[in-house]
């Protein structure tokens, strides 16, 4: 495994101030900023696992929180998805511009209504966003701009959710750039059956791995 540095970040947005945790590998040349779902936040387990593996293969990671914590209790702001994407391209800008990681090839990980942001901030950000994964999300809210993204996209959803599958496989009509649909048997929508979440952060590593750090070569 890398060897790298976990570090609580803060990262002013408008009048608000944001948390996060970023993690460097040592000589890390790519990293993804993971736009959690409704309800959720930089601590969900899930994400936290991800993260996990993508460090191991030598992938920068940040976790924030969309929203402050009085704006998570209101409920529609959970579903604000213009709010959400204006907020993770904001914090995209900060990572930019952080000196330990300027230059760096940066992707997006969603989940839920976090991959409609993830989605819509790499369709305005074109070029910027090198790879887009989803894990379990709502691509559809994205549905208008999907066609305008760049980033090689990689959509996850559980065999057993059959509601977001179809979201999914509709949305993934619209997007024009590289694209796959994987389907995990037998894992419902969080992929807490054995070996779901597994298989899910290896997806994730092999996609971001290709198009983050291959591709720079």
């Amino acid at each position: 495994m890398s060897e790298f540095q976990t570090q609580t970040v803060y990262i002013s947005v408008d009048t608000v101030r944001l948390e996060g945790t970023l993690a460097l590998p040592q000589g890390a040349k790519a990293a993804v900023i993971f736009a959690h779902g409704s309800g959720s936040s930089r601590f969900s387990p899930r994400n936290r696992y991800v993260a996990q593996m993508l460090n191991a293969a030598g992938i920068g990671t940040l976790l924030f929180d969309l929203l402050t914590r009085d704006e998570d209790s209101a409920y529609e702001n959970r579903f604000n998805i213009a709010l959400l994407t204006e907020r993770l391209k904001a914090v995209t800008r900060w990572l930019q511009d952080q000196p330990e990681s300027i230059g760096l090839s940066i992707g997006y990980f969603g989940a839920s209504t976090g991959a409609a942001a993830a989605l819509w901030a790499a369709a305005d950000l074109g070029p910027e966003i090198k790879a887009v994964v989803s894990r379990g999300g709502r691509p559809d809210m994205a549905e208008r701009v999907l066609g305008k993204v760049q980033a090689p996209t990689l959509l996850i959803v559980g065999g057993y959710d059959e509601t977001v599958i179809r979201l999914n496989e509709e949305a993934f009509a619209f997007l024009k750039a590289e694209k796959e649909l994987k389907i995990i048997p037998r894992a419902t929508h969080l992929f807490e059956e054995p070996g779901a979440l597994e298989e899910v952060a290896r997806l994730a590593a092999e996609w971001f791995t290709k198009h983050l750090l291959m591709k720079r070569q």
